[in-house]
């Protein structure tokens, strides 16, 4: 007699199914290439971390593949979890989302006339971010920041993919492995799992700077799974006919925020030089254009119009 068709011999996994990235930046360990560049970006002023966590219970959750007449799972080798994602439809009611939903105290979000609150370009390239607006004077003549409170409800829907290792016998004389994997459902939009807290900020002064504060904020999630009450016994049925599985599961939804105050700024950073990247040569054309322009230094004292390297930077 073979293994169960849906089940198979115990495997080695691959070594290399994974890759490693290249940035294109180089570094000789020497100061010879370093150079100041001036930089358009956004400060963060004040930040907060919170960790969240939710539980959901699942009862009698059917797992596939069946494992056909006579099935016994023997041991429990590893248990799973993590977030469902559909790339084909991204308003996927199944797919996995943490949204967080703020009110401020002590501050108000700038509106455009219709109490819609005006967004401004964020780090991850989307309108992210909301403009803040307060009276500071008070703590602007003390050189301090202004505290503002808020109240946060992070609200979870969506499914996550349990997957379980497990060693079984079948109508086969020897021992035979499966994976068995399932979507739960977590939430839906109609009745999502919220998390609650509160948390302060301190936020900078509305009129000393020609851009005002804006408010981030981002979440993200994990999950982790295990069996009721870690019993085989007891958490895991099997249908003697067709070998159908079901199981009893706790899931704890592990979730991470982070609430920020940016500001745009102007820095200046030293620099070893731009990143060379080496193209895949295309056996046609000879030259290729360039992605991005020449650093020219302003003129020199001479009058000379020599062109400097790429790696130069503007200087002031």
């Amino acid at each position: 007699m073979t293994c169960n068709q849906n089940s198979g011999p115990l495997t080695m996994s691959l070594t290399d199914k994974c890759c490693t990235a290249n940035t294109g930046c180089e570094f000789d360990g020497t100061l010879r290439k370093v150079r100041a560049e001036s930089l358009y970006v956004q400060k963060v002023y004040d930040a907060a971390l919170f960790n969240l966590q939710g539980l959901r219970t699942i009862s009698g959750q059917e797992f596939k593949p069946a494992l056909g007449r006579g099935a016994r799972i023997t041991r429990i080798l590893d248990i799973r979890c993590r977030k469902f994602f559909n790339p084909a439809d991204i308003n996927d009611e199944r797919n996995l989302i943490v949204k967080p939903l703020t009110t401020i105290s002590g501050a108000e979000f700038v509106e455009d006339g219709n109490g819609k609150p005006i967004t401004v370009i964020g780090p991850d390239g989307t309108a992210s971010e909301k403009i803040l607006y307060t009276n500071t004077r008070d703590c602007d003549e003390e050189f301090k920041g202004t505290p503002i409170f808020g109240t946060q409800n992070v609200k979870i829907t969506g499914d996550v993919v349990v997957e379980i290792d497990a060693l079984f016998t079948d109508d086969c004389d020897k021992e035979c492995q499966v994976t068995l994997y399932t979507n739960v459902p977590i939430a839906r939009e109609c009745a999502p799992l919220v998390l609650t807290n509160f948390f302060e900020l301190c936020m900078p002064s509305v009129f000393n700077t020609a851009f005002l504060p804006r408010f981030a904020e981002f979440c993200n999630l994990s999950c982790e799974t295990r069996l009721a009450t870690n019993s085989i016994m007891r958490d895991i049925v099997i249908c003697p006919v067709t070998g159908t599985v079901k199981a009893n599961l706790i899931i704890a939804l592990c979730v991470t925020c982070e609430k920020k105050i940016v500001v745009p700024v102007q820095l200046c950073v030293l620099s070893t030089g731009f990143p060379k990247l080496s193209a895949e040569t295309a056996p046609i054309c000879s030259t290729f254009p360039q992605l991005f322009p020449d650093q020219i230094n302003k003129k020199p004292p001479c009058g000379c119009t020599e062109k400097v390297e790429s790696t130069e930077a503007f200087s002031e």
